[in-house]
């Protein structure tokens, strides 16, 4: 069972920022996808291979909390670890932190599931070896 935080660093480009000069909210889902992703990576999931297999990993649910902003130039890093939600949910528990005062930017919690080649919900062996026992709900 893995359930330490992996953190991946960024740097806020011009682009993603808004006219208030800050970055667009839309933005910090696209910083919180790729966390995963990298996250996925480092605990040996291949996400295409997963896909190619019938498995397909999806978010269902989005619950961001937006403490502060991020401008251009500024250092931060997310921090992303697994939690079980139910037998067939799992959470991605993440954080944005600015480098600079480590304050916290956004707090986040994206529930997925998986589907098997049916369509049905299966949580894959390798996600069930990173996370707690299932839970009874």
């Amino acid at each position: 069972m893995n359930n330490t935080n992996h953190i991946e660093k960024y740097k806020v480009r011009d682009y993603e920022c808004d006219l208030q000069g800050v970055v667009n909210n839309s933005v910090y889902q696209n910083y919180l996808e790729h966390a995963r992703h990298e996250y996925l990576h480092s605990i040996g999931v291949n996400f295409a291979a997963l896909a190619a297999a019938g498995i397909h990993l999806m978010v269902i649910r989005a619950e961001l909390d937006y403490r502060s902003s991020l401008r251009p130039g500024d250092e931060f890093i997310v921090t992303t670890r697994m939690e079980r939600e139910s037998k067939v949910r799992f959470a991605f528990v993440q954080d944005i932190i600015r480098t600079a005062d480590s304050k916290i930017v956004l707090n986040g919690k994206i529930i997925g599931t998986a589907l098997n080649e049916r369509g049905r919900p299966q949580i894959p062996e390798i996600l069930n070896n990173v996370m707690p026992k299932a839970a009874t709900t």
